[in-house]
């Protein structure tokens, strides 16, 4: 008989999820200069792999933003996608939705029938802050154009 075994509840660190939200704030001004603006910016990052992060609402105090792998030959549902959001007053950024899931909890119970980690929100914030530094190292980002 197998029994299921019921974690103790995961308690965020809060220090530690601010730090990389506040990060990953900053290297996405770094990689969009005009944030107030819908654009497109392609990143180049070697032979048939690029990333797309598009911005796609602009208010006065946030801006949500999708981030894409766009890889040739890879099919789509192995191409990481996320919508993040930077809080202006606070210097923030946080992931929203990551593959198509969206509003993390803080912490969850494991297992669930998710199959989200304990730490699901802190993970995708750290894979955020990863795919920004990889972004940042191959900087040759230009906009394109809505209207195409």
């Amino acid at each position: 008989m197998s029994e299921t075994r019921i974690l103790k509840k995961h308690v965020p660190q809060l220090a530690t999820l601010h730090a990389v939200c506040e990060a990953n704030y900053g290297r996405l001004l770094r990689l969009l200069p005009d944030l107030d603006q819908q654009l497109k910016y392609c990143f180049s990052a070697g032979k048939g792999l690029s990333y797309q992060i598009q911005i796609q609402l602009c208010e006065p105090y946030t801006t949500t933003v999708e981030m894409r792998q766009l890889s040739e030959g890879l099919p789509t549902y192995l191409q990481p996608v996320m919508q993040i959001r930077l809080y202006h007053d606070a210097r923030m950024a946080e992931v929203l939705g990551f593959q198509h899931m969206g509003k993390f909890k803080p912490s969850y119970p494991y297992p669930n029938t998710l199959m989200h980690q304990r730490n699901e929100k802190e993970l995708v914030n750290h894979f955020l802050s990863e795919w920004l530094a990889f972004c940042l190292r191959h900087l040759s980002a230009t906009p394109i154009d809505q209207r195409e």
